[in-house]
C-alpha cells in the first residue's frame, strides 16, 4: 500500500482529504449506481473503519468521513473487494461523470456510461480536477443544473446530441459517435487553453472567447429542461433526501436492505431502485415541502479546518424561514465547497462573522457583512431583505 496523498480539494479514494474530523474518503460509483451488496459494504466500512458518517456530495459520489492515517488501508482493501477503486489516483480523478437516475431497462444510459468511463481510463487528458461530464439522455433535462462541461443529451428531435457547456446548441450524433465525440471536445478544450483559465471549466472558456470548431458545434437544441426532482416516487423508484447530504452509515444498509440498487444523484438524494412505497426513517428527507431541502451547507467547524463557523446548527434553524421554492447556502469559507452556482441567499462564514449575498455565489459581493448567528435567527427576515 502506498503513502496515504493528501489532498486539500476534490478527494477521491486513493487520494483522500484531511479534514477537522479526519481523512474524507470519496466513492466515484461506477454508472452512478451501486448494487446492494456494494451499497451495504460501504455503509459496514463507514462504521468500521471510519466514523460512521457518510456524506452524498453534489456530484453524486459518496464520501465515507473519519478515516484515520491506520484505518485508511483496510478500508482501501475493501472498497477493492467491492469493485469500488480505479487502477490509479489520475484515472479516479478523470472518471467526473454524472448520470441521469431515471434510465430504464434498455435505454443507451448504462452502456453509454460504462463506454465513457472506459474512454476516460484509457486517455491522456490534462484537465482541471473539476472538469466533468453529464449524461442526461431522458425526454427531458433533469441533469442541467448539474456541474458538467461536455453534456450527452436529447435533441428535440429524439436523436443523441453531444454539447459542450455554455453553448445553446449542441452537434448531432449516433449512439456509435457519441463517446467519440464527447472525448474530441474534452480534447478540444485541453488543447486549446480551457485547463489553463482561471475558471478552468468549459462554459468560462466559452465565455471568454474561445469558439468551437464546426465539427463540434452544431445546431442540435437539446430537450427542455425540468425542475430538479423531490422526494417521492418515480416508475424506477424512490428518490429520498438526506438532511445536508449527510448520513449515518445505519440509514444507507437500511435503504439497501430493501432496494435492488441504490443510484446516485447531484442533489444529495438518492434513488432506492425498484421500491413502491417510500421508505421510513427519522433521518430520511421523505416529503417534496421539508424545508431541509430548501438548505445547503458545507461540513462546516469543527468538522472542517477551513471552517470559521458552524454551519449546519444554523442552517436547520434557519431553513424555515426560507420561501418555498428558494434556496439558503451556509458555507463556513469562501471556497463555496458544498454549492458552487448561485443561490437565492448565501451566508459566508469569515472570521468576523457572516457575510449575506443574495442571488449569488460565494465569490459575488455582499449585500451584508460580519452578521453573526444570533443575529440572523433573532431577524430571519434580514435574509430576503424583509423587514
Amino acid at each position: 500500500m502506498s503513502a496515504v496523498a493528501i489532498k486539500g480539494w476534490c478527494p477521491g479514494a486513493l487520494r483522500p482529504m484531511q479534514s477537522g474530523d479526519g481523512l474524507v474518503v470519496r466513492i466515484r460509483p461506477h454508472g452512478g449506481r451501486l448494487e446492494a451488496a456494494q451499497a451495504t459494504g460501504i455503509a459496514e466500512l463507514a462504521a468500521r473503519h471510519g466514523n460512521g458518517l457518510i456524506d452524498l456530495t453534489s456530484r453524486a459520489n459518496l464520501q465515507i468521513r473519519g478515516v484515520s492515517d491506520e484505518s485508511y488501508p483496510p478500508l482501501i482493501d475493501g472498497l477493492a473487494g467491492l469493485g469500488l477503486l480505479d487502477s490509479d489516483s489520475d484515472t479516479e480523478a478523470q472518471r467526473n461523470v454524472l448520470v441521469t437516475p431515471f434510465w430504464t431497462a434498455g435505454d443507451d444510459t448504462p452502456s453509454l456510461a460504462a463506454e465513457l468511463e472506459r474512454v476516460l481510463a484509457g486517455a491522456l487528458l490534462d484537465l482541471p480536477t473539476k472538469f466533468g461530464f453529464a449524461i442526461d439522455d431522458g425526454n427531458v433535462r433533469v441533469l442541467a443544473g448539474a456541474s458538467a462541461d461536455v453534456r450527452i443529451e436529447r435533441a428535440r428531435g429524439g436523436a443523441l446530441l453531444v454539447r459542450a457547456d455554455g453553448a445553446q446548441f449542441g452537434r448531432s450524433v449516433t449512439r456509435q459517435e457519441a463517446v467519440q465525440v464527447a472525448l474530441t471536445l474534452t480534447e478540444w478544450f485541453a488543447a486549446f487553453g480551457g485547463a489553463n483559465g482561471e475558471r478552468r471549466r468549459m462554459a468560462a472558456h466559452l465565455a471568454s472567447g474561445a469558439t468551437l470548431p464546426d465539427s463540434l458545434r452544431g445546431d442540435a437544441e437539446p430537450v427542455a429542461r425540468s425542475a430538479d426532482p423531490v422526494p417521492g416516487l418515480y416508475p424506477v423508484g424512490a428518490i429520498v433526501g438526506v438532511a445536508f447530504g449527510q448520513m449515518p452509515h445505519q440509514m444507507l444498509s437500511q435503504l439497501a436492505a430493501s432496494a435492488q440498487a441504490v443510484r446516485m444523484t447531484p442533489w444529495r438524494m438518492m434513488l432506492a431502485e425498484g421500491m413502491h412505497e417510500m421508505p421510513r426513517g427519522s433521518d430520511l428527507v421523505t416529503e417534496a415541502d421539508d424545508p431541509a431541502l430548501r438548505v445547503i451547507a458545507c461540513s462546516g467547524a469543527p468538522r472542517c479546518g477551513e471552517a470559521h463557523a458552524d454551519t449546519r446548527t444554523l442552517a436547520s434553524v434557519l431553513a424555515r424561514h426560507i420561501p418555498a421554492g428558494a434556496r439558503l447556502h451556509v458555507s463556513g469559507c469562501a471556497k463555496g465547497c458544498a454549492h458552487s452556482g448561485s443561490a437565492d441567499v448565501t451566508l459566508v462564514a469569515s472570521g468576523e462573522g457572516f457575510d449575506l449575498i443574495r442571488r449569488g455565489t460565494t465569490r459575488d459581493v455582499p449585500v451584508m457583512r460580519g452578521l453573526s448567528g444570533s443575529y440572523l435567527v433573532a431577524n430571519p427576515t434580514a435574509l430576503t431583505g424583509g423587514h
